[in-house]
């Protein structure tokens, strides 16, 4: 494992040194924060659960650099992510909006985009962090995963590239790492697939062999015609049950550079070491700053690609193996701030885009993340597992080393925070929903600005907490939660994730109510004989959603069927199509 050597670079350091004592002399001093434009580094980790570090309270799993971030600046333990899967978490991480809003949500069931070549993505009309700080000056990259679509009408149209939505560069997947990468047992869509045209090819197959029988026996007066289509039908949908698992890893599975696909499909063992080889090269271009960078792990998600330097090496099988090389990751990169002279001038944000998934479980393997003491998990749109993540700020000499804050906050403060930082305003012509965490970092604030927040399930509002400051309590009402399936297990087994609508889902009348200031692990349903003000409670959290429905004006939803289907015209493909290979980069030095 590497260890950390943080030199002291007086030169580069000494502004932000000043700006903590002006803040100890007078609180008004933090307003002259934004004035310093630090450079921004955003680490985000892909499924990864809170209770999978070292600080925050796991001791047998090795994260000794993730740890540090959090010994040497902020750690948020109430972080919550608007939504509980990839797709609609980070469109709201970028936007600082719910993404009901901007309708990267789903009604059907489809919770995350589907493939690289469907249609849906962030509308243009919406503004990402990135956009404003490339108009204020910074340089924007974007380092890993993607997921929030590429193409509208052709192949190399890219109107949803993250270079269209404020990204100076970008090197990664613009879809996602899955199971069915590597071809899986843990499928995503796979086995669903070949399933379906299976049972398609008997069925032609059978309405075949009929039509032949009943042609041979003078029983159906029938040409052959329909015989020989039905026949061909059912050979060409059995070739598909074959190749569908290489048409998957050859359509999304794959790197780009800019607008260019530089390895389809992707070699596994170069992905790690060409990331990291990305992410240095960017800061040593950049290192005259200002710049923002937001490097997206494809770790810790299935199928868990790791280095045969870090196999077998945790207690937690390949899954501990994952996150501990993650965590060698996050040194390489802090060693590289550390030698380019970035460090005290680069502010530094760690989380991840939503809880650990329970369901990713062979046999008595575990291939998901722990959620510590949380309900719930990846998926669930409303249980604390699935929605609260891991929060931590580290800017050395600005920001308080060892700061612990329990304050509720957002994925989606990030927008208001860097933009603020960057010298800019946040939009006016919209509905932000994150709050600046400045004031609450730095210890001017007391308190978060969240006094409510919403909780989604695709676009069905699941749950809500509420923060009454003046009792210091956190209350949590839940509208609809899922059913666990077997009865009393803890998780959706036997589904990729929890339903968020339909049979599988209860509706609570009146809804279950928490007390998380008590009880964190949501384990003790409060009713009006148990909590006196219940109804109080409950009558005020209502009113907060009616309130805030009010806010929210239809869209077009990106997630449902149409937006969300693979169309070959959208297939992004380095050679003609289907012939989608090539490989156009040297490995890593």
């Amino acid at each position: 494992m590497l260890h950390l050597h943080h030199s002291c670079l007086c030169f580069r350091s000494w502004l932000p040194a000043m700006l903590a004592v002006l803040l100890s002399l007078a609180p008004s001093a933090s307003s002259d924060i934004s004035a310093s434009r630090p450079n921004i580094l955003l680490l985000m980790a892909d499924d990864l659960g809170i209770g999978d570090i070292g600080c925050y309270g796991n001791n047998t799993m090795r994260t000794p650099n993730i740890d540090r971030l959090a010994e040497d600046g902020v750690k948020l333990t109430q972080h919550i992510s608007a939504a509980s899967l990839c797709t609609p978490s980070r469109a709201a991480f970028l936007t600082g909006r719910y993404p009901v809003r901007s309708g990267m949500v789903s009604s059907i069931g489809y919770r995350v985009l589907q493939w690289t070549g469907a249609s849906g993505g962030p509308p243009t009309n919406e503004t990402t962090f990135a956009k404003i700080l490339k108009e204020k000056g910074y340089a924007t990259g974007l380092i890993g995963k993607w997921h929030l679509g590429l193409n509208c009408e052709s192949a190399s149209d890219h109107c949803h590239h993250p270079l269209h939505h404020g990204f100076d560069h970008f090197y990664g997947m613009p879809f996602s790492l899955m199971g069915d990468c590597a071809r899986w047992e843990l499928s995503e869509k796979r086995v669903n697939l070949e399933q379906k045209l299976n049972f398609l090819f008997q069925v032609l197959a059978l309405v075949a062999l009929t039509l032949v029988a009943g042609k041979l026996t003078h029983l159906i007066p029938v040409s052959w015609m329909p015989v020989i289509w039905s026949a061909l039908s059912a050979v060409l949908l059995l070739a598909s049950s074959y190749f569908v698992g290489a048409l998957i890893v050859h359509a999304d599975c794959f790197l780009m550079r800019n607008h260019t696909i530089t390895e389809q499909p992707m070699c596994f063992q170069r992905t790690t070491p060409l990331i990291l080889q990305e992410v240095a090269s960017f800061l040593k271009r950049n290192k005259h700053g200002p710049f923002l960078l937001f490097v997206s792990f494809l770790h810790v998600h299935i199928p868990l690609i790791t280095m045969e330097n870090f196999l077998g090496k945790s207690l937690h099988g390949l899954y501990g193996d994952n996150v501990e090389e993650m965590d060698w990751m996050v040194g390489r990169i802090l060693d590289t701030l550390d030698v380019e002279g970035l460090s005290n001038s680069t502010l530094i944000y760690f989380t991840s885009d939503h809880g650990g998934s329970l369901e990713n479980q062979l046999g008595n393997t575990q291939y998901g993340g722990w959620n510590g003491i949380y309900k719930g998990g990846k998926g669930m749109g409303g249980w604390e597992g699935g929605i609260r993540v891991p929060g931590i700020f580290r800017w050395p000499g600005v920001l308080p080393a060892g700061r612990v804050i329990g304050e509720p906050t957002s994925l989606m403060d990030v927008f208001p925070t860097v933009v603020r930082l960057a010298g800019s305003e946040v939009p006016q012509d919209r509905v932000i929903d994150g709050q600046d965490l400045l004031p609450l970092l730095l210890g001017t604030a007391q308190h978060s600005d969240h006094e409510f927040l919403m909780h989604y399930c695709e676009r069905f509002l699941h749950a809500a907490r509420w923060h009454q400051r003046d009792r210091g309590t956190m209350w949590k009402v839940h509208f609809v939660t899922p059913v666990f399936q077997p009865e009393g297990a803890g998780a959706c087994y036997g589904r990729k994730v929890c339903p968020c609508f339909g049979e599988k889902v209860v509706h609570h009348d009146p809804p279950l109510l928490f007390d998380l200031s008590r009880d964190p692990s949501e384990t003790h349903i409060l009713t009006p004989a148990s909590e006196p003000v219940f109804y109080q409670v409950m009558e005020r959290v209502q009113q907060a959603v009616w309130e805030h429905q009010r806010t929210l004006s239809p869209v077009p939803l990106q997630l449902d069927r149409l937006g969300n289907i693979w169309r070959p015209w959208l297939q992004p493909c380095c050679g003609p199509f289907p012939l989608c290979w090539c490989l156009r980069e040297d490995d890593p030095q």
